[in-house]
Formats: C-alpha cells, sequence, structure tokens
C-alpha cells in the first residue's frame, strides 16, 4: 500500500509537470536577451557610448547663445550745480535692456576634433562589441541554466525506472520470504534500497526546482515561475576545424574588444600632439541695448549691429605637459597591445580546450550509449533470473547500480558535449547556432 500511495504521488507530480507549459531553449534565450537585467545594463552602456558620438561632442560644431537682460531703477535724485541751479526729483526712472546672439567656432585646433571624432567612432564600435560579447555571454549562461534543467530531468526519469526495479525486486523477495525461501535479512536489505531510492527521487526532485528558479532568474523572470523543459539534450554540431582558428581570429569578441582599445589610445596620442598646434577661435553675434532714464541730460541711448571677431592661441611653453601626457598615452598604448596579445593567447588556448573537450565527450558518449545498452541488458536478463529463483537480490542489485552509474555517466557526458559546443561557438561569436 505505501508503494502504491508513493508512485501515485510521483505521478500527480509528473501530471503537473506536463500541465506546465514547455520553454524550448529559442524562448528561454529570447527571453533572456529581453530580460535579462545584466544584458539591459550593458545595452545602456552602449548605447550611451552611441549618443556620444557626434560631431558636436567632438568639437567641431559652433556654440550659439542667446542673452538678455532688463534692469529697472527708480531713484532720488537731489543736484546742485556751480551754476546754482538746483534739481530735486523724488522719483527718476531708469530702464536698461539689452539682448544679443553670440556664435563661438573653433576652427582650427590642430586637427585634434578630427581625430577625437575617430576616437568616438571606434569608442562607439568598442560599445557594440562589448554588448555582442555580452549576448554571447548570456546566451551560455541560458544554454547551461536550461539544459542543467534537462539533465536533472533525466536523472530524474533515470531514478524513477530504478525505483521500479527495486520496487519489483522487494515483491519478489517479499513473496520468496513469504513461501520461507529467502532469508528476513535479504528482504529488510531490500527495502532499505528502496527506501534510499525514495529519498533520492525526492532529493532530486529539490534540485530540479532550484535549477529552474536559477534559470528563471537568467531570463528576469520570477523564480518561482512553472515551466518544464525538453526531454532530451540535442547533439547535433559537427565544427569545421580546418577555418576555425581564422574564425576565431576575425570574430572573437574579446580579440576584438582590445583591438578597437588599441585604436582608441593610438588615436589619444594624436589628440594630445595636437594640442601643440595653434587654436583659432571664431567669435561673432548681433547685439541690442536700450537705456530709457525719465530724466537727466541722456533721455535715451539705443545702439544695435552685429559684431564679428577671432582669437588665436599658439602654446609657447607649458613646462613640458604635452610631452608627460604624450609619454603616458605611449605607456598605455603599449599595455593595450599587451592586453590584446594576452587575450589572443587565452582565446587561442580556449578554442583548443574546447576542441580537445568536445572530440574526447564524443568518444566517451559513444563508449557509454554503448555501456548503457549492456547495464540495461544485463539488468533485465538479472530481473528475469530473480523472478525464476536462479539469481540472488545482491546480483540484481549488482545490476542496478551498474545500469544506474552508465546511464549518469552517458547523461553527465551529452551535457558536458554540448557545453563544450557552446563554449566553441561563444569563442566564434557565432551566436545565431547558439542553442
Amino acid at each position: 500500500m505505501k508503494h502504491i500511495f508513493f508512485f501515485t504521488i510521483l505521478s500527480a507530480c509528473a501530471f503537473v509537470n506536463v500541465q506546465a507549459s514547455v520553454l524550448s531553449i529559442d524562448s528561454a534565450i529570447s527571453l533572456a536577451l529581453k530580460n535579462n537585467y545584466d544584458l539591459l545594463i550593458a545595452h545602456n552602456s552602449s548605447e550611451i557610448a552611441k549618443i556620444n558620438n557626434t560631431a558636436g561632442n567632438a568639437g567641431m560644431l559652433p556654440s550659439v547663445s542667446i542673452s538678455g537682460t532688463d534692469n529697472q531703477a527708480f531713484n532720488i535724485v537731489n543736484q546742485k550745480t556751480s551754476s546754482g541751479a538746483n534739481t530735486n526729483n523724488l522719483s527718476v526712472r531708469s530702464n536698461s535692456a539689452s539682448a544679443g546672439a553670440e556664435l563661438n567656432w573653433t576652427l582650427f585646433d590642430g586637427g585634434k576634433m578630427f581625430v577625437t571624432k575617430k576616437a568616438l567612432n571606434e569608442i562607439d564600435s568598442l560599445g557594440q562589441i562589448q554588448f555582442k560579447d555580452k549576448v554571447l555571454q548570456t546566451a551560455y549562461s541560458v544554454v547551461e541554466a536550461y539544459y542543467n534543467v534537462v539533465r536533472q530531468k533525466q536523472e530524474s526519469a533515470l531514478l524513477s525506472e530504478v525505483l521500479s526495479y527495486n520496487t519489483d525486486r522487494v515483491s519478489i523477495i517479499q513473496t520468496e520470504f513469504t513461501a520461507g525461501l529467502m532469508p528476513k535479512t535479504t528482504l529488510l536489505q531490500a527495502q532499505i534500497d528502496l527506501n534510499v531510492y525514495k529519498e533520492n527521487a525526492i532529493t532530486q526532485d529539490n534540485v530540479i526546482k532550484t535549477a529552474k528558479r536559477s534559470l528563471n532568474v537568467l531570463l528576469g523572470r520570477n523564480p518561482s515561475t512553472e515551466f518544464d523543459v525538453q526531454d532530451s539534450i540535442p547533439l547535433d554540431f559537427n565544427p569545421d576545424t580546418a577555418s576555425i582558428l581564422e574564425k576565431l581570429y576575425a570574430n572573437n569578441t574579446s580579440i576584438l574588444s582590445y583591438k578597437k582599445q588599441l585604436v582608441v589610445s593610438r588615436l589619444n596620442i594624436k589628440e594630445i600632439s595636437a594640442l601643440r598646434y595653434p587654436k583659432i577661435n571664431l567669435n561673432a553675434g548681433y547685439d541690442f541695448s536700450n537705456i530709457d532714464n525719465s530724466a537727466g541730460s541722456t533721455l535715451l541711448n539705443r545702439t544695435s549691429g552685429p559684431y564679428i571677431g577671432g582669437a588665436i592661441s599658439i602654446p609657447v611653453y607649458q613646462s613640458g605637459e604635452i610631452s608627460r601626457r604624450i609619454a603616458n598615452a605611449k605607456l598605455q598604448m603599449e599595455s593595450a597591445q599587451y592586453d590584446l596579445d594576452n587575450a589572443t593567447r587565452q582565446a587561442e588556448a580556449r578554442l583548443r580546450n574546447s576542441i580537445d573537450e568536445f572530440e574526447s565527450q564524443n568518444r566517451l558518449l559513444i563508449i557509454e550509449k554503448n555501456n548503457s545498452l549492456l547495464a540495461k541488458e544485463n539488468l533485465d536478463i538479472s530481473m528475469q533470473r530473480m523472478r525464476l529463483g536462479q539469481s540472488t537480490s545482491l546480483e540484481l542489485r549488482q545490476a542496478e547500480e551498474s545500469y544506474e552509474e552508465a546511464r549518469t555517466r552517458q547523461i553527465n557526458i551529452e551535457y558536458n558535449l554540448k557545453m563544450a559546443e557552446t563554449s566553441l561557438k561563444q569563442l566564434l561569436a557565432d551566436f545565431e547556432s547558439i542553442r
């Protein structure tokens, strides 16, 4: 009765899982691209670089401003002149108003503005590369978390299968014990084994829930969102190792990112060098002024008109400031080159490791698939022999363990193979095929 109740609970859980919507790997990646918080932050950083990439930010465009003032004054005037005339006025009003438009434009700064614009273009491109790198990292994390749920689901199914064999074993031994053909110690050990598998099934169910919560967080969803996943891990990737290094150098986001940083470092040297040249500014505008007095020698004074002018600044001596900044910039450029070389070597090493891992896991999978078939056949034969009284409980128990271990190894190898495949695609920035 207890066994029937336990399987009823498992069946109910399975029914609930069936009712939950099945989340495909494509849908999971799409959700992450829309909702993942780290990705949203990376997108904002990329947009900031794009917004900053303007001719005005590079100093190539003029600045135009309009200003205006209006002042009212009310004064008490008490004047006594040398001619003897006296003036007493308790309310003298004075109004002063002015307005103007001004344009300031740097016409020449040693070419610095054009170098700055090139640097902004490179920084914009760098932001896009870094965003793509974050997209690839997020896709990898989603694939890792998604297929971990699949793996744990397969482990749960395996435990249910082995649990069924254990239940049959207990039933057979119970019959033989009742008939006096089997000692009670054998029955007790079989029941203990069955209980251990029940415990493992409960623990595995919790592992699956934890794995699903981790995936939900990556997808930017409520951690308690219910869903189901597919039953197996697709393995149909066949890498073209002949041209894989060329693809790495051309597409790897880490390498491309450090290349852009090196270009920006070189442009920084040119920007600083441009400070040695003269700077020519143009300023022009239009002014209007109106002064209105209710008393006094000048009752109205109104002026208006355009103006234009220029300024030139020639750096003569700056205490070696520009040379110091150029020396620092050259060291920064040298460090950027080291970063690029290091990133390239690391990417090459990761690529070699991923290829080796992929190939070794492929070979292991072929062996373990065969092992699983052999272990399953051995288990079925041992169960049949147990029913016929031609085998012992220990022999059947060993066959169960052998089958469970073989299937567990196969499940883990399939997962490792998928992650080696995904690592290769991430290194080659092949987002479209990351699935």
